[in-house]
């Protein structure tokens, strides 16, 4: 009795916890971010799309960058970033290979 009851419940385990490999295949992972950036990213006319692609940048500063273009005419230097809200030397840093104005 005891061996036919072990044998149910492991024939029935499949029913309660099948991996679902074909949707890790599918859909991307939230832990991968193996996006790679191409070209430099020109900060004086990149789209959110494109500045979310910046390490550290999400769309609330990748909106403050353009807010800030468009009220003061642009970049002059990748260090000009500094002067938007949130973005720092570090960040500068991290994307200046990235970035071109």
């Amino acid at each position: 009795m005891k061996k036919y009851l072990l044998a149910t419940l492991v024939a029935a385990l499949p029913l309660f916890s099948t991996p679902s490999f074909a949707n890790d295949i599918s859909e991307p992972s939230a832990s991968v971010s193996a996006v790679v950036i191409q070209q430099p990213i020109d900060v004086n006319k990149a789209t959110i799309e494109q500045l979310v692609l910046l390490k550290g940048i999400g769309k609330k500063k990748a909106q403050a960058i353009i807010d800030y273009r468009s009220e003061n005419g642009g970049f002059i230097s990748v260090d000009d970033l500094t002067n938007v809200k949130g973005i720092g030397d570090r960040f500068i840093e991290n994307n200046r290979h990235l970035i071109k104005i």
